[in-house]
């Protein structure tokens, strides 16, 4: 990854200083260094030697203005190098960047990151991460923090680490990433920190000698000449803290230029792409926020024990495979064990949106149903429950997995917007005798609904799909692409009809001449539309977002 780390402090005497800097160089091109000319590896040599001593003391004016606060590795010290024998790519790390014209941007970071204006609006308490940057001086990643210390002032002095780079999206999507481990560094600092302050303030209490001298006029000049200031090394007591962050730094930025990859792809993105890559940012989101919560905190712990029930699509379902007993393997299995007409009304139900329960002893029977039935809709319209011990309402999930001695709310069971599938189990018979994937001489299953409306007429798409699914020469694997094909039918249609009925306001005429022209009218004309329109809640907000950009950008398509 092009990027650069950096450890930055506010000393008080001299002000924002840069104090350890990690960078990544990467290896020459096969084709330049093949035209490599006699005396160049010489002279690369003398480059690497000069990068790696520290730019900041060459000049004596430089030199007089550090102190022991503003200094980690001396300039003799010829800092710290790492190579990656995968990609030849070398780690380097020294008090200041390599190349000369890194410095000001390093220099520009720090002094920002540590900047009232910039964290005082942004960082309650003016710790936590922050973004910032632009084009020209690059973007930056900072994460600001204290370090306790008994002789500064207030008794903590101000620290900063910091992601300086040029592409500003891959900063950004590795927000989560980077707050996480940066973290791990930082309460590590903090911590070792915190025991040397301890132990110090345990031997000689700091605040009451500040309070027995508060009226010498002699403290406070002692403490600006610069004998307060101390180095990191002396705050935590770490003898081998620069290499250790030396370590950390060149993981991070491997690490991070590794975390995402470059996937070739035929066409756009679908939309079940773009969802699972939104929810998977939104779970990232959400750790991050879990891991810097505090441990007793009871909403976080709350959130996350919601959240460990309520599966959702990215659920790995193979845990629930590896449950003994029999598993559904395909739709036209389904449809077999239920029937044809119990699979299509059963069916039905889960294209119109309606909550589908089953319930039952067995949840690895259960979550095999959902995997197969969930593979009917697109990504964003899926919200399951694999199996609870509680009804659920239908808001928070459209797959809902019952114990079979949970009760259904008289509302839900007298709704026509839900169908319960009941499995009993038969007791005449055992797994052992008449084997696991007998499900039909293992289990009964009742499907009951307050609904009255016919479901022989559409929607169009399960009519296809029941054609493909009766046709015996087709096989489990064809019957999959043809029902992958008509979900990208209608989620096409879906996206036409989102823009001309939601984003471009169109009227009720209008949307029907459209809905003809789509295909979706004439039989089974209402059962599309409620398709249509359930479906559309599962488009991505990439999409949405993108649309709605085009129309305020004025790239509104006139009436045709």
């Amino acid at each position: 990854m092009n990027a650069l780390v950096a450890l930055c402090h506010f000393c008080e005497l001299h002000g924002p200083r840069t104090l350890f800097c990690t960078e990544a160089l990467h290896p020459p091109s096969p084709s330049l260094a093949g035209a490599a000319v006699p005396g160049d590896r010489d002279r690369d040599g003398d480059r690497e030697g000069e990068g790696l001593t520290m730019r900041a003391n060459s000049s004596a004016t430089q030199r007089g203005e550090m102190c022991e606060g503003c200094r980690s590795l001396p300039a003799s010290h010829p800092g710290f190098v790492s190579i990656d024998d995968e990609t030849g790519i070398r780690f380097l790390s020294h008090q200041h960047p390599r190349q000369p014209q890194l410095f000001s941007v390093v220099r520009q970071a720090c002094v920002r990151s540590l900047s009232c204006e910039v964290n005082g609006d942004v960082c309650p308490g003016r710790e936590g991460p922050i973004f910032f940057g632009d084009e020209q001086h690059g973007f930056v990643f900072s994460h600001t923090f204290f370090i306790k210390d008994s002789l500064a002032r207030g008794f903590q002095r101000w620290y900063s680490i910091v992601m300086v780079a040029m592409d500003r999206i891959y900063l950004i999507n590795s927000w989560p990433f980077l707050l996480r481990h940066l973290r791990l560094t930082i309460q590590s600092l903090q911590s070792t920190a915190l025991k040397v302050f301890d132990n110090e303030q345990g031997v000689c209490p700091q605040r009451s000698v500040r309070m027995n001298s508060v009226f010498s006029p002699a403290v406070f000049p002692h403490q600006r000449s610069g004998n307060a200031a101390r180095s990191l090394t002396s705050l935590t007591q770490h003898p081998n803290l620069w290499a250790s962050l030396h370590s950390s730094f060149s993981w991070l930025l491997k690490a991070c230029g590794s975390r995402l990859t470059e996937k070739l792809l035929e066409g756009a993105p679908t939309e079940d792409t773009l969802v699972l890559i939104e929810r998977q940012t939104e779970q990232e989101e959400e750790m991050s926020c879990w891991g810097g919560a505090e441990g007793g905190d009871s909403t976080s712990q709350r959130h996350q024990s919601e959240s460990e029930l309520n599966f959702d699509y990215m659920c790995d379902d193979a845990k629930f495979y590896e449950l003994p007993g029999p598993k559904f393997r395909s739709l036209r299995h389904l449809r077999q064990i239920l029937g044809a007409a119990e699979f299509r009304q059963l069916v039905w139900h889960v294209l119109m949106g309606n909550q589908v329960i089953w319930r039952g002893a067995d949840p690895g029977l259960i979550q095999s149903a959902f995997t197969v039935l969930k593979s009917l809709l697109p990504v964003g319209c899926v919200r399951s429950v694999p199996y609870s011990a509680q009804y659920e309402e239908a808001y928070k999930c459209n797959f809902l997995g019952l114990s079979p001695d949970v009760s259904i709310p008289t509302h839900v069971s007298s709704s026509e917007f839900s169908v319960l599938v009941d499995v009993s189990s038969e007791r005449s018979c055992q797994i052992s005798a008449v084997g696991e994937d007998d499900i039909s001489s293992l289990y009964q299953f009742t499907i009951g609904s307050a609904n009255t409306q016919a479901t022989d007429r559409g929607p169009t798409l399960l009519n296809k799909l029941e054609v493909a699914l009766s046709n015996e020469n087709l096989s489990v694997d064809v019957v999959s692409h043809c029902l992958l094909c008509l979900k990208e039918e209608w989620m096409n249609k879906v996206k036409v009809l989102f823009k001309f009925s939601k984003v471009d306001g169109r009227g009720r005429e209008d949307t029907q001449k459209v809905l003809a022209l789509l295909g979706a009218t004439g039989t089974g004309e209402e059962d599309n539309v409620r398709l249509l329109k359930f479906w559309m809640t599962g488009l991505s907000k990439t999409y949405k977002s993108h649309l709605m950009t085009a129309v305020r950008g004025g790239e509104r398509s006139p009436s045709q």
